[in-house]
């Protein structure tokens, strides 16, 4: 699989985008539309969903206008993903408390998908 997205780095920066976009769509809907169900508060949904769109809009510049030279902009995308975890490891450590169990859960399932993309990205950006 890396040697596929090796030979076609651009396509990262698309699933990237789009991964973003159902990020921002999960916070904002789902969590923050049944906020009791989750226990994470809608004001720190919103600015996770802010994140991730600012994101959303990178890895899809990247994808429509670069046209060489994808390094810099993979290893970029893939820190600012890993940031975004550790964020998120730390917001759902302050609110633990008053996290459901389905909040935990989507919050691990969500860093361990975002952290398979990092090191995906991030391997793809070595071998280029």
């Amino acid at each position: 699989m890396i040697d596929k997205l090796t030979s076609n780095p651009k396509r990262l920066f698309l699933i990237d985008g789009f991964g973003a976009v159902l990020t921002a769509f999960f916070l904002v809907v789902i969590l923050a539309g049944f906020e009791d169900r989750f226990g994470m508060p809608r004001s720190i949904l919103y600015g996770l969903s802010l994140v991730v769109c600012v994101y959303a809009i990178y890895s899809f510049s990247c994808y429509f206008f670069l046209r060489s030279k994808w390094r810099p902009y993979l290893k970029a995308i893939a820190m600012a993903n890993l940031l975004y975890c550790l964020i998120t490891i730390g917001l759902v450590f302050y609110f633990y408390q008053s996290l459901t169990m389905l909040g935990l859960l989507y919050f691990f399932l969500e860093v361990v998908v975002i952290c398979g993309l990092v090191i995906i990205e991030w391997r793809v950006a070595e071998k280029m």
